[in-house]
């Protein structure tokens, strides 16, 4: 873990433009997969799961499988920050599964150590993990004979969405992708279009600051959403959100290919309950689950 570890910083450091060296893994590694029966509702039957990540370690998460006949669509969700993969799932997991779609929600390589983002370069170690893990989370619903592998999605939230915008330029199975309130990655939320530091980055230390700017810049999501062409993409946004700024916000709506949807609502970083109804509603569409 600790070899792996410092390679990939250094992979990081080393990258000048977006580079999907990173993010290349063994897709012929065993997975592993262990679930473990949670609940069962009148529309799903739910599962804590894991699985090998690439990084070393097991990847956690949630399942939800329909209780109806398959194939089913497979959705994989990524949570917030902070956050959890039982969080999303509950919230926005479970109904996708009565609508008729496999959910698999992960929980992100800092959840997995209890803790956040912390503004050190482990930052880009672990968000070049977590796009392995996503990408082996596809690999798990394409594994599964209920999956329709036509009919692969993914719904993130804030950190989820932002992440989103990494994940779907370079996982080219994803057939539709759903963001709300995202931005364009971490180095936009934590500073300003002029690149001056806000939040918790401020406080930093200037030499530790400028470390982790230099590793977590050319991962950042912003810069691979280009070659998401092709996929549907919706955005959801607030106009008074308290914690992504507009600017940021349609400078990755601007950054992102056709077809893109950018819906936009008059309320906070919670959003409201049409957006999710929106969010549902074009899911549909773009998977074949019910609206």
């Amino acid at each position: 873990m600790c070899l792996w570890y410092a390679v990939v910083a250094s992979q990081v450091f080393a990258a000048q433009g977006p580079s999907l060296d990173l993010f290349r893994y063994d897709r012929s590694q065993p997975l592993d997969v262990i679930e473990e029966p949670y609940n069962v509702t009148p529309t799903a039957r739910v599962f804590r799961i894991g699985f090998v990540s690439p990084g070393g370690g097991r990847v956690t998460g949630m399942l939800g499988v329909p209780t109806r006949p398959g194939p089913h669509a497979g959705v994989v969700l990524l949570h917030g920050a902070p956050g959890s993969a039982a969080a999303i799932f509950g919230n926005h997991g479970l109904p996708l599964v009565a609508r008729g779609a496999v959910a698999l929600a992960i929980d992100a390589p800092w959840v997995r150590r209890g803790g956040v983002p912390d503004l050190t370069v482990r930052d880009s170690v672990e968000q070049v993990q977590l796009m392995h893990d996503l990408q082996r989370a596809v690999d798990v619903l394409l594994a599964r004979e209920d999956v329709d592998p036509r009919r692969i999605g993914y719904v993130g939230g804030s950190y989820g969405a932002a992440m989103g915008g990494l994940f779907v330029g370079i996982e080219r199975r994803v057939a539709a992708a759903a963001l709300f309130v995202p931005d364009g990655g971490l180095v936009a939320h934590f500073t300003h279009r002029s690149g001056e530091a806000v939040g918790p980055l401020a406080l930093a230390r200037a030499d530790l600051r400028d470390r982790w700017v230099a590793a977590m810049t050319p991962i950042e999501p912003i810069r691979f959403i280009h070659l998401a062409e092709g996929t549907p993409l919706l955005f959801q946004n607030a106009r008074n959100d308290q914690m992504v700024a507009n600017d940021d916000a349609e400078a990755l709506h601007a950054a992102a290919p056709e077809p893109k949807t950018v819906l936009w609502y008059d309320t906070g970083h919670g959003l409201s309950p049409q957006a999710t109804r929106d969010r549902l509603a074009w899911l549909a569409r773009h998977l074949g689950i019910d609206p």
